[in-house]
């Protein structure tokens, strides 16, 4: 069945991406963001067979048993790993790739009361880092990263690494997010990028300052030196 395949692929992506997991058994047993996902796969099939409040419950009880909130109307794709997960919030019209890693403190969240598509779509591949906040309906596209604690409000473009408040653009061109690729703090920074631009240009600057007043002060004492010479011829 369709269900038990995919709870075996969840498993191992597990398995794959978090070095902590020894065995599959342990990875149902101990890991909540499995337990979420199959919560999520039962809420889900209710929703969209029109039993909301059944799935409103269902995914009520899994907040309560493993602290991630994923509501019912949430696509969630294959192998999709939920990492400790505690206060991960997903968010009713977001959709989610295949191969995401969502880290603890995540929130795919709207921005307002809009009706209609609210929440992001997460693209294929993506890493979103611990803390980060993805509001709005927008995409963030396939093989993203998403730097912790940054708060993304537009679309990003895929193979791009986002972080800051808001979330900017720093790197461009990254590869597919696999094991040996979810590094969530070596990135580059943008507010040390500008002040590293700034302290540049304020070293030229002064370097301009210094060369004008030296031809200044050798203007002058050329002036000087003429009008020496001019008193003495006369």
């Amino acid at each position: 069945m369709a269900f038990f395949r995919d709870i075996k692929e969840d498993i191992d992506a597990v398995l794959e991406r978090d070095p902590a997991a020894r065995s599959g058994i342990e990875v149902l047993l101990c890991y909540p963001g499995i337990w979420a996902l199959i919560f999520h796969k039962w809420s889900h099939w209710f929703y969209k067979h029109n039993c909301k409040l059944i799935a409103r419950i269902i995914s009520q009880l899994a907040r309560f048993f493993t602290g991630i909130e994923i509501h019912p109307g949430a696509v969630v794709g294959r192998r999709c790993m939920i990492d400790h997960g505690m206060a991960v919030v997903i968010g009713e019209t977001a959709e989610i790739g295949d191969d995401v890693t969502i880290y603890q403190g995540v929130t795919l969240g709207g921005t307002g009361k809009d009706v209609g598509k609210r929440h992001p779509t997460i693209g294929n591949g993506v890493m979103v880092s611990s803390g980060a906040k993805v509001l709005g309906p927008f995409k963030v596209g396939d093989y993203s990263k998403i730097g912790a604690g940054s708060v993304v409000l537009r679309e990003v473009p895929p193979n791009c690494t986002v972080v800051g408040i808001p979330g900017k653009v720093v790197r461009k061109g990254s590869k597919a997010v696999v094991k040996e690729d979810l590094d969530q703090v070596n990135l580059p920074d943008p507010i040390m990028v500008e002040l590293e631009c700034l302290r540049r240009r304020i070293v030229l600057l002064e370097n301009k300052l210094r060369e004008t007043g030296q031809a200044g002060a050798e203007k002058e004492e050329k002036e000087s030196i003429d009008e020496v010479k001019c008193d003495e011829s006369i």
